[in-house]
């Protein structure tokens, strides 16, 4: 990700978890979460990357259920959040400062590559989707939470799925749509891919 890019990170970050789905600070909305990613997930402790990790929301609740969990992020000032963020609770995140597209870990690192609503803004999702499915381990699980916005941006699940197929053969898909993940209701493209293998 480029420093522009990282520098308009950084100027959000004081306010990133206002979002409901960002901060995870309402309890329907946090457990809504919960819900969704505790099923598709392998039981703890499992080895967790969330790249683009921003304020550490999703990274801080795996780790409360026992993962052994890896943030990313690009802007210094989103992981100064997530640390501030995980020290109040007293819970363990490993966090690094990187490029989500490139990230700098070893293959077969992972039981699970998380990544949410980070794919649809690199330069070259193709490219960094073959490098997230090099840090898995065999049998490693690769989760995205992606859409395509009522502004236009985004990729649809079916442009998602397709980048997903040159590199993973089983892919099941499953729409957001709850209102209780987001905090209001939407009615954007919003989704998960799971892939096992």
């Amino acid at each position: 990700m480029s420093n522009d890019a990282a520098d308009i990170w950084d100027q959000h970050a004081a306010t990133f978890d206002d979002e409901p789905d960002h901060g995870l600070r309402d309890p329907t909305v946090r457990d809504a979460w919960i819900a969704l990613l505790m099923p598709v997930l392998p039981d703890p402790p499992a080895s967790i990357v969330d790249l683009g990790c921003g304020t550490g929301s999703l990274s801080i609740l795996l780790a409360q259920a026992g993962h052994d969990v890896h943030g990313l992020d690009s802007s210094h000032r989103m992981l100064d959040e997530a640390r501030g963020k995980a020290s109040r609770l007293g819970v363990a995140v490993t966090l690094h400062h990187g490029d989500a597209s490139r990230p700098p870990f070893q293959p077969a690192s992972f039981d699970v590559v998380l990544v949410r609503h980070v794919l649809w803004a690199l330069p070259d999702p193709a490219s960094a989707l073959a490098h997230w499915v090099t840090l898995l381990r065999p049998q490693g699980r690769l989760v995205l939470i992606e859409g395509r916005w009522m502004t236009g941006a985004g990729l649809s699940a079916a442009d998602c799925t397709a980048l997903l197929r040159q590199h993973r053969k089983e892919i099941g898909l499953q729409v957001l749509d709850d209102q209780a993940l987001w905090g209001r209701a939407i009615t954007d493209e919003r989704y998960l891919l799971l892939s096992r293998r």
